[in-house]
């Protein structure tokens, strides 16, 4: 392809191209065809010098000798783009490229095209389909999360919940890289099982440990689909059962104790931030002050019980694997029955996840929080777009920007 002539026009840069093809075939017959002209073309190429490019290029027509031949006349052929395209294959990729590393929107990349959202679109959802089409993608997972999500908020509540499925696959350094491997329509085990065994044995068996949060339908779907792999419960969920815990029982003493709902000046309401917080981080103005508001507002020290249960469940996840297990086996035996309601339900639903809980020491502390990670990308995402309306469009879109294709940052030699 030549360029035999650049001019400037108040919209950008217009190139004039043509080919140097001098002799072609008949696609039919196989005849050496004739010339029978030039027809321009118009195509948008990728931006230059921060204006958009068209493209002029002067197709070549070629008509067929042969008398017999159905074919007549026809147009040469190019990999620069393909028939009535409006797009160089060049533009096509590069806005591709451009939502799969950056933060950026369809709009943007068509303003720097001179194109319209829609014509760009065409061409991004051919290219994007190819890319996560590969079936590579899934080759070599031995570790998945799942979480779900809303991803519109139109319609009856919960008609828009989402399913994701993330790789958790660990790298030889021990390290996870989380690229989200599909979206599916609907938060309930059905879903999730669905996809696992549309995928089937061949990916289903190399999977070793599957992470979820405390969701009974996601763990039912691993249960089924996947038998030999090890459920984990997420240690961040777990942990912040216990300061809904904490949360519930200081409502329900604020209640019984004044009669109405936390107010400034009220000893639990004005460390409800701090009964959240680990001990640890906790200065010792700050465990003074703890002190003097429980005293005073917790005349049967129910916060107070509630406070060091939720200590004790978070040392579960500070401590050395054998240090653990014995922390949860003991919060397992004495949560049930404790006398505080509260208490008594979180232990009786961390029983109920018992071996999940417990693996967590198992697999090396695997936990959902490569999935949180993808969930904020994907939040990017909407955010970028201002919404979707189109749950296809919403699909490829995060499975470009999540889907692993984005480099990692490597740290440089300075800060190693």
């Amino acid at each position: 392809m030549h360029v035999t002539s650049v001019t400037e026009a108040a919209t950008g840069l217009i190139l004039h191209v043509e080919t140097e093809q001098t002799i072609n075939g008949c696609p039919t017959c196989g005849v050496v065809a004739v010339g029978h002209g030039r027809r321009r073309i118009r195509l948008h190429d990728i931006p230059c010098f921060g204006r958009p490019v068209r493209l002029a290029w002067a197709k070549r027509l070629w008509r067929c000798p042969d008398e017999h031949c159905p074919k007549k006349v026809f147009s040469e052929e190019h990999p620069l783009a393909g028939k009535r395209a409006i797009l160089t294959n060049r533009a096509v990729r590069w806005a591709t490229d451009a939502l799969e590393k950056y933060d950026t929107s369809v709009s943007a990349l068509a303003h720097q095209l001179g194109v319209s959202w829609r014509a760009l679109w065409k061409g991004i959802e051919t290219e994007a389909t190819r890319r996560i089409g590969k079936p590579e993608r899934l080759a070599g997972i031995d570790a998945l999360g799942v979480d779900e999500h809303v991803w519109t908020h139109t319609g009856f509540p919960g008609t828009g919940m989402v399913t994701g499925i993330i790789d958790h696959t660990r790298d030889e350094h021990g390290n996870v890289h989380a690229r989200l491997l599909d979206l599916v329509p609907g938060r309930s085990g059905k879903a999730y099982g669905d996809w696992l065994k549309a995928q089937g044995p061949g990916f289903t068996n190399g999977i070793k440990v599957a992470t979820l949060d405390p969701f009974r339908g996601y763990a039912n779907a691993i249960r089924d689909e996947l038998p030999e792999a090890i459920t984990v419960v997420d240690a961040f969920h777990i942990v912040k059962l216990g300061t809904g815990m904490v949360d519930d029982v200081r409502r329900r003493v604020q209640q019984d104790t004044l009669g109405h709902r936390g107010r400034k000046d009220d000893p639990l309401y004005g460390i409800r931030r701090t009964l959240q917080q680990g001990i640890e981080s906790l200065t010792e103005k700050q465990v003074a002050r703890l002190e003097k508001k429980l005293e005073a507002g917790d005349p049967n020290s129910e916060v107070t019980i509630a406070w060091h249960s939720y200590q004790k469940l978070r040392a579960v996840y500070h401590a050395r694997p054998e240090k653990g297990r014995e922390l949860i086996t003991e919060i397992l035996a004495s949560f049930p029955s404790c006398p505080i309601p509260e208490i008594a339900k979180l232990g009786r639903s961390l029983r109920a996840w018992k071996t999940a809980i417990l693996a967590y020491f198992d697999t090396g502390g695997a936990s959902n929080g490569p999935t949180e990670a993808i969930n904020g990308v994907i939040e990017t995402t909407r955010r970028v777009a201002c919404g979707f309306r189109n749950f296809k469009n919403y699909r490829i879109r995060n499975l470009l920007a999540a889907g692993g294709h984005r480099p990692y940052r490597k740290k440089s030699p300075n800060h190693a």
